[in-house]
């Protein structure tokens, strides 16, 4: 499988767009790195850009950027609100797809040394890719800035990692590394007040701020370093700035552990934090891209907070945390364009599951042989499940039942989870199919010709087996929804659960039809017959559990 990393180097220029344009230029034009994004903030003149790919493109690709940076920007001449040191003022990898943190730090420390030599700038490393933890902070190693580094790196312990110990005035010096996702956000206030958006900055972020007396004055310890009062959130940084092109204040904000501080909990205590101050949080906006599973998480927490289920398709959940965090008051709010996954599978998104229902027979009826049973019996699978989530959701919200809307937003969450499974794999059983035919239409003019046409038809009739399971598997797990619906859902919708049941053991029985068809031609016999003994208990499962279903159904319907 291949690798992938990501990388986002901030570049400084935000204003002038033909600078800009070729810089992403120099980017795009190596092979196999895909550009996802380019965010170039006015007063912040700063564009970040965001490039996806394995990663020996993606250091070429970065250091292309880097190169082109150094040559259109004059740092002598830069002026933003953001903290900056250098034309390419950091340049962090982070592991995407089947790639250890350690091997993505080890990536970035080649394209650190590549810039240090080949460019002549000098470069630090920071967080997993710098060995020393005394220096791997981007806001330790940033600190000073542009105009204070030609003094800093003088100093012993801030010579370079890479490159002279020499501080270029056109070029600066440039941070490259490798972390974590890192979102970074703001958040709106109705105030024009930097000391304001500092404060709020100040009671969130993990280094909080400096204790002073009630004079203003710094308290020390024994030893007389400055003591700190920890803000709210952990693996947050913060600053408070003015935006003249909103004309309004906000906190900028930098997630860097968003699994454990999650984006809407950020906002939450901006809120608070505001709210005590006596300002009021306006609204939001996202720099760069973001994962799907922040948004997700985000609508889900929203609409528990308003005793509503979570149990709703990602679409809705995305709407929900857009409008609870205001995040499209600046403009526009587009996934397709801001969301990671979305913008990773563009021009690659299933093309059955995003038919019409009546396209979707037609091609069915057609006379090409894809979609099959197989990809029918896995939206049969899809169609089951939804019914069952149907109910669970008409339950959470029942008259009477206010105080059950948890239990039955659960039940709908777990069945949305089967249906996105599901959903994926109507598209995956074609694609399995056509890898076959792709295999047979190999040439065969040599033995060795032979002998990869041979193992690419094997290799892709495993996959055509092992699809057809996986929709036997999670059909069947989706039937825990469908008897639980039928048991204590809503007693007016026990049908629509029943239903399901059917559609359910449908899909179980039809995923098991092209599980036998294409072990036939499989070799490996050992692996046929635990399929088939593994595939057979699974279909006894699911009729068993389909009969259990109907039988409750007509009992309750008499």
């Amino acid at each position: 499988m291949k690798q992938l990393i990501e990388c986002v180097p901030n570049f400084s220029e935000g204003n002038n767009l033909q600078v800009i344009n070729q810089i992403t230029d120099a980017i795009s034009s190596v092979e196999g790195v895909k550009l996802l994004n380019v965010d170039p903030g006015k007063a912040t003149n700063r564009t970040v850009v965001t490039l996806v790919g394995e990663p020996a493109a993606v250091v070429e690709a970065a250091f292309r950027g880097i190169q082109k940076a150094a040559e259109l920007i004059d740092m002598s001449k830069h002026h933003g609100e953001h903290p900056r040191m250098g034309a390419t003022d950091v340049c962090p990898f982070i592991p995407v797809a089947n790639i250890t943190m350690e091997e993505t730090a080890a990536w970035s420390q080649k394209l650190a040394k590549r810039v240090g030599e080949e460019l002549n700038i000098p470069v630090y490393l920071y967080e997993d890719a710098q060995s020393d933890k005394s220096r791997s902070n981007l806001s330790v190693i940033r600190a000073g800035e542009y105009e204070g580094f030609f003094k800093k790196i003088k100093e012993p312990q801030w010579k370079p990692d890479f490159g002279p110990a020499e501080f270029s005035a056109k070029s600066g010096g440039t941070v490259i590394g490798a972390r974590d996702f890192l979102i970074a956000y703001n958040v709106n206030l109705n105030s024009k007040s930097v000391k304001r958006a500092n404060s709020i900055a100040f009671d969130i972020r993990e280094a909080g701020r400096i204790k002073t007396d009630e004079k203003g004055k710094k308290v020390l310890d024994e030893q007389g370093n400055e003591i700190r009062i920890p803000g709210s959130l952990k693996g947050v940084k913060a600053i408070g700035w003015y935006i003249e092109e909103y004309g309004q204040a906000q906190v900028s904000i930098n997630i860097t552990q968003f699994r454990e501080t999650p984006l809407h909990i950020v906002f939450e205590e901006c809120y608070k934090s505001g709210f005590n101050r006596g300002a009021r949080v306006t609204g939001s906006e996202l720099v760069g891209l973001v994962p799907l599973s922040a948004m997700l998480d985000a609508g889900k927490y929203f609409l528990k907070k308003q005793r509503l289920s979570a149990g709703v398709s990602d679409d809705e959940l995305i709407h929900i945390a857009v409008k609870s965090m205001g995040l499209d008051e600046l403009g526009p709010f587009d996934p397709k364009q801001r969301i990671i996954e979305y913008v990773l599978n563009e021009g690659n998104q299933a093309p059955l599951v995003n038919m019409k229902l009546n396209a979707f027979a037609d091609e069915t009826a057609s006379e090409s042989p894809a979609p099959g049973g197989g990809s029918i019996s896995a939206y049969a699978g899809v169609l089951g499940v939804s019914l069952a989530t149907m109910v669970a959701n008409l339950s959470a919200s029942k008259k009477g039942w206010e105080d059950r809307w948890e239990e039955f937003s659960n039940w709908a969450e777990k069945g949305q989870q089967y249906k996105k499974q599901l959903l994926d794999l109507v598209d995956e059983d074609t694609r399995s199919f056509n890898a076959i035919m792709n295999g047979f239409s190999l040439p065969k003019g040599t033995d060795e010709e032979k002998a990869i046409r041979k193992q690419a038809i094997q290799d892709a009739t495993k996959y055509a087996i092992e699809v057809p399971l996986k929709v036997m598997e999670v059909s069947l797990a989706s039937m825990e929804v469908m008897k639980a619906m039928v048991e204590i859902g809503n007693p007016n919708s026990i049908t629509d659960a029943g239903v399901g049941a059917l559609c359910a053991r449908t899909a179980v029985l039809g995923a098991h039809m092209n599980v036998k068809i294409n072990t036939g031609s499989y070799d490996d016999k050992t692996f046929v017959a635990d399929i088939l003994k593994k595939a057979a208990t699974i279909e006894e499962q699911a009729v068993k559990l389909e009969g259990e279903i109907v039988a409750l159904v007509n009992k309750a319907i008499g």
